[in-house]
């Protein structure tokens, strides 16, 4: 069955995908549409997210922002799909990394990397950070039910040099990395929200208290890997600008979730100043009402 749905699915997404950008984005006005105004997708999700974070705002700027964000949805959506097609040169021309040398300066200290970086602006073309680095680039991720789109996925990151690592092996791997002196840029998405059960540190996040995802800091501590911010920004339709934001060279030397911090507030400078661009039908703050009373 996995099978016969990706035989059916994948010619449509690569007709999608081959489309002239003009008209790919015309296409996306479209699905904007739909999407919005007719399947209404997690519409009471987004709202309810918006209004949580942002009590001040009226219920005009709050639809305001959601209909921008669904347009930026269904925009990045699609360019997901793009990827299966979109060459080399023409990503360069539309993920921009501002500040290369940065990368460049930490490579030179001769230890691995991790960027941690959230639902951002495009961080479905961030794997673009290959063409400004020497280091393998390596991607933590979920992988999906249906091993064929599963694969997929794969080989369209490995098309621009980024291998991906089953978020279950990323230790035992980026281990085994430090073991043979193998150096790296590993990238985690990094506001996730961890089950319950692995809460182990909560945070005020846009102004809630939640549980935090710190398996990169963790990870960074334990193998001393230098850690980054990748600042992506939307520029225009279809043109985004990163740079990173170095957020620790000796992660030793921070004290415990100090880093994982810092990269929320460089998260969180970035959704004050445009929210319509990061992914609010993310149940992001679904455990907020079991937040541990010493830190509520």
């Amino acid at each position: 069955m996995q099978l016969l749905v990706f035989i059916l699915v994948y010619p449509f997404l690569f007709l999608i995908s081959i489309l002239p950008f003009r008209v790919f984005y015309i296409f996306s006005d479209v699905v904007y549409v739909l999407v919005y105004y007719i399947i209404g997708y997690r519409k009471k999700v987004v709202t309810n997210n918006l209004k949580l974070v942002f009590p001040e705002k009226d219920e005009k700027t709050i639809r305001e922002i959601r209909k921008k964000f669904y347009k930026h949805m269904c925009d990045m959506f699609l360019e997901m799909i793009k990827s299966i097609s979109i060459s080399n040169s023409q990503l360069n021309k539309r993920f921009i990394i501002k500040n290369p040398e940065e990368i460049n300066r930490l490579e030179a200290l001769d230890k691995s990397i991790i960027v941690m970086y959230g639902h951002y602006a495009s961080y479905e073309w961030s794997f673009a950070v290959e063409n400004y680095v020497t280091f393998k680039g390596y991607g933590i991720y979920k992988p999906i039910a249906n091993k064929y789109f599963d694969n997929l996925i794969k080989r369209i990151r490995s098309k621009f040099g980024t291998t991906l690592i089953p978020a279950r092996k990323a230790i035992a791997t980026m281990t085994e990395f430090k073991a043979e002196n193998k150096k790296s840029i590993t990238a985690f998405l990094s506001d996730q929200t961890p089950k319950l059960s692995r809460a182990y540190y909560w945070q005020e996040f846009l102004g809630i208290n939640v549980p935090c995802f710190i398996g990169a800091e963790m990870l960074a501590k334990k193998l001393d890997h230098t850690v980054v911010y990748l600042k992506i920004e939307k520029v225009k339709r279809g043109h985004y600008e990163a740079e990173f934001v170095t957020l620790a060279e000796n992660p030793s030397e921070y004290k415990d979730y100090d880093i994982t911090d810092k990269f929320t507030k460089e998260l969180e400078k970035q959704i004050y100043k445009a929210p319509q661009y990061y992914l609010w039908t993310h149940k992001r703050w679904k455990h907020k009402d079991n937040a541990p009373k010493d830190q509520s």
